[in-house]
């Protein structure tokens, strides 16, 4: 099949970017004002229009203008985006980077359960204008259900709808604030950052209404994620035409608020200015579009996990690959994870309304995180330090004010948000430290010391064959080295006698798309290493790729693989293969410090979602053994036992 890619400047490529990162953006005016106006209920004059307006404009420009489109996007890992990428970019593996990482992450992976939830929800309220007792929350979990149903299928086919449709729907954006503007045309003067001032200086709570403002810039940070899907220039034009429409939109509903002051109660202005002719479509549209942004993160929640995975961020789940579009995941156990959390979420918090605290903060804290790695990015990159400086010193401002005005609102919903990201960043923090903690008493053997027994085992007939090729995952990255529990699998748990070893070692290279491999006979015809070059984007189906390299040795020369038995030659039948995975136990006979404990007792809860490292990488699970050994810490012992 033709693999589709949409990263070229074009036309069909600028119609896929506007359905798949500009989603959530897109859907925003559904309930920012809602939020804003509710916010303000008990002081509804002409100040809070204008002012949080005012704020809108400059919140788009200066957070999802400046730093994502202009500056972030630039940031790109071999044209990959988002905080993971970012990570790789920065090639440093201290750990208060792989924290921010994992701060940003679980607030994004968290990001995937409240934007479906409040998306639908806020689209399906709408329905509410024609009848107030339609069963809201029933419906939105009905979509829900197949939109999460439909994941295992792939996009491809509705995924090509869903630029038009955005087309439509920002169309009708524009079209709607325009129809509110040539009545009220002052509106205009919101531009003027003095409203944005007198606002939060003068309007009662004023600074607290910042956290619903923030909803207008929530889907930000997908424009960087999705940067290796639809690329720089395609993200870029598009922006223009959605920033145009999303602002004559929020300009049109601040017209409309103005004509309709002497109102009381307002349900939800951006359904209010509707015409009554419109009010149907309008609703049917909104549902769609509702559809599509939760349909981006859901997507971008699969892509970012299987990033985490790649930099050993994330424990290894089930990865299928349901359609030939480049770079499309789908995770099993995540996308049922989400639909049961999104379910959840609107079950227990009814209306859209009751969730804009949770939504803004899980983002907020995301945003924050990759302001802080940009920034160091751009430092170290050698960008002028002084305007470095005060981009970062602009967007923490902004943001860290956005992030006091969210935390403001903990109760009404904030907490949920936090406690979300708490369990995917414990997840993420487990698993990478946890392994570091084991990691550290890996010990390596000189090959050279062993070469000798290698040849002397392969022909020792003494020694029961136990394959023809005998095939070892490894992670040394000196050829000249190799684990020191290969050695001990090989020569002292049972003598494994094979005509060939083969140690294969997987590098996940930062480049995201980098796939190949190199050979080293290290014994010609009895110990070979085999070093695979994958990127963080490609899936790791070892078995598959490990037969392809076998095929190129043979039609090289290099090797035969006619079956060492001389009745199975007779038949043409091929060389045996048997492969060894090998865990390493932590066992208790020595004692680590308390916080040490933690971290592996964390690493061990968490290793209860990951998948076996044979289905991880794709082996033949008829064909492959799976052994024990221990981690041996070489610590000195307090006292020795003594033989009486």
């Amino acid at each position: 099949m033709e693999r589709t890619d949409v990263k070229r400047l074009s036309v069909a490529g600028a119609l896929m970017t506007l359905g798949i990162v500009f989603g959530d953006l897109g859907t925003s005016p559904l309930y920012t004002m809602r939020a804003i106006i509710a916010g303000g209920a008990g002081n509804f004059n002409e100040l809070l229009i204008y002012g949080s307006i005012s704020c809108i404009f400059w919140t788009l420009t200066i957070l999802s203008t400046v730093k994502y489109v202009l500056i972030a996007l630039r940031a790109d890992n071999n044209g990959e985006g988002g905080i993971f990428a970012l990570i790789a970019l920065l090639k440093i593996k201290s750990p208060w980077i792989a924290v921010l990482a994992m701060i940003g992450g679980a607030a994004l992976i968290a990001d995937g359960v409240i934007t479906p939830a409040i998306s639908v929800t806020s689209a399906v309220e709408g329905l509410k204008f024609c009848n107030p007792d339609i069963p809201v929350i029933p419906i939105v979990l009905i979509i829900l259900l197949a939109l999460f149903t439909v994941q295992q299928f792939g996009i491809k086919i509705i995924g090509s709808s869903f630029g038009p449709v955005m087309v439509i729907w920002l169309s009708v954006l524009a079209v709607l604030g325009i129809s509110q503007l040539v009545q009220y045309p002052g509106i205009l003067r919101a531009v003027n950052p003095v409203y944005a001032y007198r606002f939060l200086a003068e309007y009662p709570e004023g600074f607290i209404l910042l956290g619903a403002v923030f909803l207008c810039t929530t889907g930000a940070e997908a424009l960087y994620a999705d940067l290796g899907r639809c690329g720089r220039t395609n993200i870029r034009i598009s922006w223009v035409f959605v920033k145009i429409a999303l602002l004559l939109n929020y300009f049109g509903q601040g017209a409309w608020l103005m004509m309709n002051i002497e109102k009381t109660t307002f349900v939800n202005p951006f359904f209010e200015m509707m015409p009554d002719w419109f009010l149907i479509p309008g609703i049917i549209l909104a549902i769609a579009a509702a559809i599509i942004a939760s349909q981006a993160i859901i997507t971008g929640s699969f892509t970012l996990i299987s990033e985490a995975m790649s930099l050993n961020f994330w424990p290894r789940i089930r990865v299928l690959h349901p359609t030939w579009v480049r770079g499309q995941v789908y995770l099993p156990f995540i996308n049922w994870l989400l639909w049961i959390t999104c379910s959840l979420t609107v079950v227990f918090f009814k209306e859209s309304s009751n969730m804009t605290a949770a939504y803004g903060l899980s983002i907020n804290i995301a945003e924050i995180m990759t302001t802080l790695l940009l920034s160091y990015y751009l430092f170290k990159k050698g960008m002028n330090h002084r305007l470095v400086l005060g981009l970062f010193m602009l967007f923490i401002i902004v943001e860290g004010s956005f992030l006091i005005a969210n935390l403001y609102k903990f109760k009404s919903g904030g907490w949920f948000t936090l406690l979300m990201a708490s369990i995917y960043f414990l997840v993420m923090f487990g698993w990478y430290f946890g392994r570091k903690i084991k990691n550290r008493y890996i010990t390596f053997a000189d090959l050279d010391n062993y070469l000798t027994i290698f040849k002397d085992v392969s022909k020792d007939e003494s020694v029961p064959k136990f394959a023809t090729n005998l095939v070892y995952i490894i992670r040394a990255n000196r050829h000249d080295q190799v684990e020191s529990k290969v050695i001990y699998s090989i020569f002292h748990k049972q003598p494994k006698r094979a005509d060939t070893y083969w140690f294969l070692h997987i590098d996940r290279v930062n480049e995201p798309n980098r796939f190949n491999y190199e050979v080293k006979h290290i014994i010609p015809g009895v110990l070979i290493r085999i070093d695979f070059y994958i990127g963080f984007k490609i899936s790791p189906k070892m078995n598959l790729y490990f037969k392809e390299v076998l095929e190129d040795l043979v039609k090289s020369g290099e090797i035969k693989m006619e079956s060492a038995y001389s009745s199975m030659r007779k038949h043409d039948i091929e060389s045996d293969f048997k492969f060894i995975l090998i865990d390493r136990i932590m066992t208790r006979d020595f004692s680590l410090s308390t916080w040490e404990n933690f971290i592996l007792t964390l690493h061990n809860i968490v290793r209860k979602i990951a998948v076996l490292d044979i289905r991880a990488l794709n082996l033949d699970p008829t064909n492959t053994i799976v052994e024990q050994v221990p981690i041996i810490i070489d610590k000195p012992v307090a006292k020795r036992i003594e033989r009486i």
